[in-house]
């Protein structure tokens, strides 16, 4: 009696719980692969979050470009141990990957998460998973004090294979929010701060 108690309780907590392994096989995608963005960035000195829309592209898994169409047209592009930044009116610019180890990060987490590599996201955060395959919420915490000097917490909000929102919360600061895929796609013609963390969010843990 008391086991079939037991495994009546613990049957639903498993069946409808996710591990980080579990998270990163839905997200794994070969490149050449795109999404497109939003990106809000918080700030004491602006009355609403900076808005930049744009894409992200992986041509090759040793690639990264992130494309800004909105308010200003960018590109930079992430290989072989350097950045290169073009922007309309301005001269381009290329330089070490050493010397912005933010984006050396960001290119390294990117392709570990895509290419659903568990070992290599490990190297970096303390990972957290939960809610269930098909609305999942994944919080990383970085390990070396060189990272948490710079980030307190990444939080990855997801639907089933779809990344749909990451918040990004710096050491110092106000949080980052990136809309992606589906959750962009329906917050292009919204402005309304709480409507777009919800976009956020229903893709996170319930």
């Amino acid at each position: 009696m008391a086991l079939a108690l037991l495994t009546s309780l613990t049957i639903p907590a498993l069946a409808s719980g996710i591990d980080a392994a579990t998270i990163l096989r839905q997200l794994a995608q070969p490149a050449p692969s795109q999404t497109g963005f939003i990106e809000l960035r918080g700030s004491a000195l602006l009355k609403e979050p900076l808005r930049i829309e744009g894409q992200y592209r992986r041509p090759d898994a040793g690639t990264l470009v992130r494309e800004v169409r909105t308010p200003y047209a960018e590109t930079t592009t992430i290989a072989d141990n350097q950045v290169s930044i073009v922007r309309t009116g301005k001269p381009p610019r290329v330089f070490s990957l050493q010397r912005v180890p933010e984006l050396a990060d960001l290119q390294a987490s990117f392709g570990a998460m895509l290419a659903g590599d568990l070992a290599a996201l490990e190297q970096r955060y303390r990972l957290q998973p939960s809610g269930s395959a098909q609305h999942w919420q994944l919080v990383l915490t970085p390990i070396a004090d060189a990272l948490q000097r710079r980030v307190r917490a990444v939080t990855l909000y997801g639907q089933g294979r779809e990344l749909r929102c990451i918040e990004t919360q710096p050491a110092k600061g106000e949080l980052q929010r990136t809309l992606l895929g589906g959750a962009a796609t329906a917050a292009a013609d919204v402005r309304q701060a709480d409507a777009l963390a919800a976009l956020c969010h229903d893709g996170g843990a319930r």
